[in-house]
């Protein structure tokens, strides 16, 4: 059994050296501590226990700690000051047509509501709720037009 947990050990190792995601340095501790248990004559049921409870707690253990390392940070661009914004609808906003355009900050954006059914009708400011894309998604302001 050393030979088949030196093996588990080792291609656990060479395997998470060649992903670059974490995918199986778990198994390297797990590995170890079931070779160890072999070495000393544990039986193999011991060993496949240890196997499974080491690999199992360096899982627990290590996960949120590389989750933390891995998190990509989002850059922020021009366009995200367009949210919250004012915006005038420049053609009518019709969701289920596809239609609609506004101007928001000197630029001219495609939009869609919020609201699935809501019709802007051009003329209409409108706040920005958020970016999808190439599309602005509009809050509209009630009883505000130009």
């Amino acid at each position: 059994m050393e030979y088949i947990w030196l093996g588990v050990t080792i291609l656990a190792a060479i395997v998470e050296a060649a992903v670059p995601a974490l995918v199986s340095i778990w198994f390297v501790p797990g590995g170890l501590a079931a070779l160890i248990a072999s070495l000393l004559g544990g039986s193999v049921g011991l060993q496949i226990g240890l196997f499974l409870l080491v690999s199992a707690l360096a899982l627990v253990i290590t996960r949120p700690l590389a989750d933390r390392f891995q998190k990509k940070k989002t850059e922020s661009t021009n366009a995200d000051m367009a949210v919250g914004r004012t915006a005038l609808v420049t053609e009518d906003i019709n969701n289920l047509l596809a239609t609609g355009r506004v101007t928001v900050m000197g630029n001219n954006w495609a939009a869609r509501s919020v609201e699935e059914s809501a019709v802007i009708l051009s003329g209409e400011t409108v706040i920005v709720e958020r970016i999808e894309g190439v599309k602005l998604s509009l809050l509209q302001k009630k009883g505000d037009s130009i």
